[in-house]
């Protein structure tokens, strides 16, 4: 490879290489060898319901697979869930309650930490599997192996090798040669076709052999050739006896040899090509309690059969039409240089030293839609901590649904980035998860509503965890809602509405009448017992709690006005329960604090900051609106440092953004995007990216990507100040010194407004807004404390018609 002079960000002055805006930068991760490991350099592929890791080893092919509802846990085959419930516990709140109104903390916990929190079978374990008894986890699936057999034209040296993930398509490629032989892969998963799909081919005069075959870390399975060019891979869970079954479906011009029983595979010899399609199923269903129902063996049937009579070029185009119809809703120029020449490896390995590669940041950005596209679509369950990859029978952290903000955030850019279909598995999960959180609410609070902790599975548990300190978090449904309530916000519908958020947000508010109680120190409401995530201690009135209350009430009766309810004493009562929380406070070092009492240290820099839910992704926080609680913000996010884990460093360029410091927006947004410096469970520093972009915890998750895409997108569009009938537009309100000149495309706000921009020298230069059709007719448009009133007819919101503003 040739070498270039890279160019480097001066820390002091951001100093800025020369580069074009309409320069046309591949939105490719490129690379020069085949992948070693899993989770930081092989490369994902997913239709929602399947992911797919392809390693692109010349000739010794892996692609691992998992298939979304693999879980271990929940029910066993003709039983039911507990979901982890303990019966009666809510005896114990009003004991805990006055341990903490005695200010006795410690004997609060201990008795929360024995009767507060969930239950599991600890004994329920399974060699190689989940380390969580009958929680569970998610598990991976299996592999398929493709050998391709060397020709006489081959020699053992590979040239001119190739690995590349083409995000604008969603497609995958290796290219490589041996010999005077180029052989090559495409990887692509199609969701209107419910496969993963590889074609290998090469230009041997005669062609060569191929050998494909299917393996799986379970133990009770069965793998067959069951057809010509077909294998089958069928088992059941050691644990919950869930029944499972993968096809590979194998094409080609050559010809089908026999292979023996004892080892069934497809072997192919004489071909330029062979097509292997892979679909997989079980028989889980998303239907409380047994959590069980689907047939895997007819599903899988009924996909194959989809695919007759189609080649493999008109899957392959229908395939990249689906994905692009999404994808392409937004795009993002920020320039570019020299940096675009060198592999992503390189480029991310030069970028975490110091060099300025804006078109790197735009890919990382357009990389994170990719992987929420790929992980979570209509029909699918949500994607979890690590989207739809799993390699592990026993992954972190159970790749479940954590509540605390993990599974939050990975959905934060969905409204925003123009994917409310990418949306719909959250909001048919939440919903989904209302009967067994009915369980939890009433056995642990006594109270209406329902309830949902930390740690979920898709097998009904909505417990708290097993240990209070990290388990106990009353707060996650009403979070959870507010997704509810921002599908509204970003795509207006009152038939969803009505029918939807606003049932769920009611029967929330309904939990919190009652979980709700009075603080004998000055007769607020506040949440008791209340646990600030992960970082403690236990209190009565904990921040965040008040915070998330506080916005589902705001939520709700910004709803009434797009919606009156019937029932006026139930918004009355919303109302005046919101006035009676105990309201934020700011402490002894001016900063926001975490607790009623003003317990903070300006030496703590632990990763949750959660009580600045009020400034994001909450709305109770904003410069514009209270700028003494913005600065108490700002000086938390001084104390607490700007190094944490991905997730945590992601949503920090999300409060810098909302606090309109672009400048130290993207001072995190570097950080996420970093090397990662390795993969063990490191809660302090050890955030960052690996060489395929996934971001590190470590180990993997989701969430830091997609924080990443949110920060971006509130760094260049805000909308949050407003309410849906009153909406409030801020453009490019936290837009960084190293971004002096881009161009986006189709971001989202408030109100059903789509947003397009062109910025040069540091500023605005234009700005074109389309409203839809449930669009109020007017909004306020802000740029740098200069305002537009922009008003569209009927007519115009029907059409779309763009508006075209200067400031």
């Amino acid at each position: 490879m040739k070498h270039k002079t890279l160019t480097f960000l001066a820390v002091a002055t951001i100093g800025l290489a020369p580069l074009s805006v309409e320069a046309a930068v591949p939105l490719k991760l490129t690379y020069d060898r085949p992948a070693k490991d899993w989770m930081t350099e092989a490369l994902p592929i997913g239709n929602g319901y399947m992911g797919a890791m392809f390693f692109g080893t010349p000739m010794e092919d892996v692609i691992q697979f998992s298939e979304e509802s693999l879980w271990e846990g929940g029910p066993e085959t003709g039983g039911t869930y507990d979901g982890g419930n303990k019966i009666g516990a809510w005896k114990y709140l009003a004991p805990v309650r006055a341990l903490l109104d005695s200010g006795q903390l410690d004997k609060a916990y201990a008795l929360a930490n024995s009767q507060l929190t969930g239950r599991i079978d600890g004994s329920k374990t399974y060699p190689g599997g989940p380390s969580f008894g009958d929680y569970g986890a998610q598990q991976t699936f299996g592999e398929v192996l493709v050998r391709t057999l060397p020709t006489g034209a081959d020699t053992d040296t590979v040239s001119d090798y190739r690995r590349e993930l083409d995000i604008a398509q969603a497609v995958g490629g290796v290219n490589y040669r041996r010999g005077t032989v180029d052989y090559s892969t495409e990887y692509w998963a199609s969701y209107p076709k419910r496969v993963v799909v590889a074609r290998y081919s090469n230009t041997a005069p005669t062609g060569c052999g191929y050998e494909v075959a299917l393996a799986t870390p379970h133990k009770d399975v069965t793998i067959r050739r069951t057809a010509s060019g077909q294998l089958t891979l069928e088992g059941r869970l050691a644990g919950n006896k869930l029944g499972f079954e993968a096809v590979v479906q194998v094409l080609t011009d050559g010809k089908f040899v026999s292979t023996p029983k004892t080892a069934p595979a497809v072997k192919v010899e004489g071909a330029h090509y062979i097509e292997v399609y892979l679909t997989a199923a079980t028989e889980y269903r998303n239907s409380y309690p047994d959590y069980r129902g689907n047939d895997p063996e007819a599903q899988n049937k009924q996909v194959l059969a989809a695919l007759k009579g189609n080649s493999y070029d008109s899957l392959k185009a229908e395939h990249i039409r689906d994905y692009r119809s999404l994808f392409d809703r937004v795009s993002l120029e920020l320039g570019t240089n020299s940096q675009t020449d060198f592999m992503t490896s390189e480029r991310q390995l030069q970028y975490g030293m110091g060099a300025y590669d804006p078109a790197l940041e735009a890919l990382f950005f357009q990389w994170g839609r990719y992987l929420l596209i790929s992980s979570s679509r209509p029909g699918t369950l949500p994607a979890h901590l690590q989207g739809k990859w799993n390699n592990s029978a026993n992954p972190p952290w159970a790749c479940d649904y954590h509540m605390n903000i993990n599974l939050q955030m990975i959905y934060w850019p969905a409204p925003l980035t123009g994917l409310p279909e990418v949306n719909r598995p959250l909001i048919d999960y939440i919903l989904s998860l209302r009967e067994p959180g009915r369980v939890t609410a009433r056995e642990f609070f006594n109270a209406r509503g329902w309830s949902v902790h930390t740690m979920n599975n898709p097998l009904g548990y909505t417990a708290p965890g097993w240990e209070f300190n990290w388990g106990y978090a009353p707060n996650s449904a009403s979070w959870l809602a507010q997704h509810l309530w921002e599908q509204f916000a970003f795509y207006p519908d009152t038939a969803y509405l009505r029918s939807v958020a606003y049932p769920v947000m009611k029967e929330l508010a309904h939990f919190w009448f009652d979980y709700l109680s009075v603080d004998p120190r000055d007769s607020t409401l506040v949440s008791s017992p209340s646990y600030s995530p992960e970082h403690g201690a236990i209190s009565a009135g904990a921040t965040m709690d008040q915070e998330i209350a506080w916005d589902l009430f705001t939520n709700i009766l910004e709803a009434d006005r797009v919606l009156p309810d019937a029932d006026r004493a139930f918004i009355d009562s919303v109302a005046m329960v919101r006035q009676r929380l105990s309201p934020l406070k700011i402490g002894r070092y001016g900063q926001l604090q975490e607790w009623k009492a003003d317990l903070d240290d300006p030496q703590d820099n632990h990763r949750h900051v959660s009580h600045l839910f009020a400034l994001h992704p909450g709305r109770q926080i904003a410069p514009q609106t209270d700028p003494r609680l913005a600065e108490a913000a700002r000086k938390t996010l001084v104390y607490r440092g700007d190094d944490g884990t991905g997730w945590s460093l992601a949503w920090k360029i999300n409060f810098w953004a909302r606090l309109q410091d672009g400048d130290h927006a993207y001072t995190m947004s570097r950080r996420v995007l970093r090397p990662a410096g390795g993969v063990a469970t490191n809660m302090a520093t050890g955030g960052g990216s690996y060489s395929n972009l996934f971001c590190a915890h470590p180990p993997y998750q989701m969430d830091g990507n997609m924080g990443y895409v949110s920060g971006v997108t509130e760094m260049l569009l805000q909308s949050h100040t407003g309410t849906v009938l009153e909406p409030v537009i801020d453009l490019l309100p936290a837009l960084p010194a190293a971004w002096p000149q881009g161009k986006v495309r189709g971001l989202h706000a408030r109100g059903g407004y789509t947003v397009d921009m062109v910025w040069e020298n540091g500023k605005l230069a234009e700005a074109v807004i389309r409203a839809c059709e449930n669009s109020p007719e007017t909004v306020t448009v802000r740029y740098r404390g200069t305002e537009q009133k922009v008003s569209f007819s009927s007519s115009e919101r029907q059409s779309g018609t763009e508006k075209h503003l200067k400031f």
